[in-house]
């Protein structure tokens, strides 16, 4: 067993009693389609409803949730991989009760961690004193290893898509990469910056029309989020539009987002603090990072 191994293995093995944690992945094929702005009204709302919420920004090379939410973390993720620091000193408390983790922008070694250090990002979630409900991963966009591994860690893969031919092409990539080299066959799509919900079904249509034909994968309809222009105005004072406009069309629509996340079941294989993926993959005797036989 490999030494990355045997770290999520101890991991594993510490986590064993706590209760079960939901874990979302918020991905894109691309960038500009809001994933971020979805990530974090998502959790704050998943807060609101009374559940202890954790937000990983994932985009390890060019993290931007602190930005968007107007905090400045003194740490980040880069201090924990370095052993600087032990996680629980680097979390930001954001509203309703959300805590935040935050990486590194402009930092390059963070954008392409090896397996061994993949391993001890996530060991390093053990380290927490107290558990959560949900966890949201804000992965980076695009098809790059850490989102790879993200993804087919989580309960549930969330990917938003928006009117943009790119957009759409994109987000279907992914879903081949993640369906035939990891291994993940269920996805949500979420249609976000859309005229009406009719406007959001067809986009779902065309996206699950071509996952139908050529992949072997389950789609499911999360949901939309309409254009507002609450939204932009929210991200001009650092907030999410779920806390400074709530009865906002698009406050509403995460509201209603968050009611079905929080409904949803959580995987009965997921047990522990938020080191989700240590008992998938050391379940499944390979280093985190590793691709699944597909």
């Amino acid at each position: 067993m490999q030494a990355s191994e045997r770290d999520q293995a101890a991991g594993l093995r510490a986590l064993a009693t706590q209760k079960p944690v939901k874990v979302i992945a918020v991905t894109s094929g691309k960038g500009g389609v809001g994933k971020t702005n979805v990530a974090i009204n998502l959790s704050v709302s998943l807060a609101q409803r009374g559940r202890s919420t954790l937000l990983l920004d994932a985009d390890l090379g060019l993290a931007n949730v602190d930005v968007l939410l107007g905090l400045s973390p003194a740490a980040n993720l880069a201090q924990v991989l370095d052993g600087t620091l032990e996680l629980e000193d680097v979390l930001l408390d954001g509203p309703a009760g959300l805590k935040i983790v935050p990486a590194a922008s402009g930092v390059a070694a963070l954008a392409d961690l090896d397996a061994r250090q993949y391993g001890g990002l996530v060991s390093a979630f053990a380290t927490l004193p107290y558990d959560i409900d949900v966890m949201v991963i804000d992965t980076a966009s695009g098809i790059g290893r850490g989102v790879s591994t993200f993804c087919q860690a989580a309960d549930e893969v969330l990917v938003v898509v928006c009117d943009e031919p790119s957009s759409l092409t994109d987000a279907y990539a992914l879903i081949k990469v993640l369906s035939r080299e990891r291994g993940v066959r269920e996805f949500s799509v979420l249609c976000n910056n859309v005229r009406n919900p009719a406007h959001g079904e067809t986009l779902f249509r065309t996206l699950l029309r071509a996952c139908d034909r050529f992949l072997d994968v389950r789609l499911a309809y999360f949901g939309m989020v309409p254009a507002d222009e609450a939204v932009k105005r929210a991200v001009r004072r650092h907030q999410a539009v779920v806390e400074c406009y709530p009865g906002s069309p698009a406050g509403l629509a995460f509201k209603e987002l968050a009611r079905l996340a929080d409904n949803g079941d959580t995987s009965g294989d997921v047990s522990g603090r938020p080191a989700f993926f240590l008992e998938r993959r050391v379940a499944g005797g390979r280093a985190l990072g590793a691709p699944t036989d597909a």
